[in-house]
């Protein structure tokens, strides 16, 4: 593992550890009336992959201590490194994309859910097409068509 990326992972892991994931409502990360959930290759634990992305292309991530009505990532020393992807209107999917795409209102807005997942982007991604966040504290995964 790289140095940067084991530093980004404790750190992850300090924020975390010392504050939870909690309370205050997050930042919006997009404001939109429509918003369209795409996908782009990403590399992946070494290997390419296909994975939902903003519409600039940054990698979607999930929580897999969120329920499909709740995110548990809402405080700001969560939020602030993974931020939610929360929008003003409605979600859809890009043309060749199958599932379910939709909107939960809860402590960080409207945030959008796919097949369930709350999904957020990673700060430690600086450019799209990086999975960095991906399997971190072993709970934050990329998420894929059909997961």
């Amino acid at each position: 593992m790289r140095p940067t990326r084991r530093l980004l992972l404790a750190a992850s892991a300090a924020l975390l550890l010392l504050t939870g994931c909690g309370s205050a409502p997050a930042t919006p990360s997009a404001k939109a009336k429509t918003y369209t959930v795409t996908s782009h290759q990403a590399s992946v634990g070494g290997h390419t992959e296909t994975v939902l992305t903003t519409s600039k292309g940054f990698t979607l991530y999930y929580l897999t201590t969120d329920t499909s009505t709740t995110s548990t990532c809402t405080a700001s020393a969560c939020t602030s490194i993974w931020p939610p992807l929360v929008l003003t209107g409605t979600p859809t999917l890009a043309p060749g994309l199958s599932g379910t795409i939709g909107v939960i209102k809860d402590a960080n807005g409207s945030q959008v859910v796919y097949n369930g997942h709350p999904l957020y982007t990673y700060s430690g991604d600086s450019a799209p097409g990086q999975a960095n966040g991906e399997g971190l504290l072993g709970t934050w995964f990329v998420v894929t068509p059909g997961l």
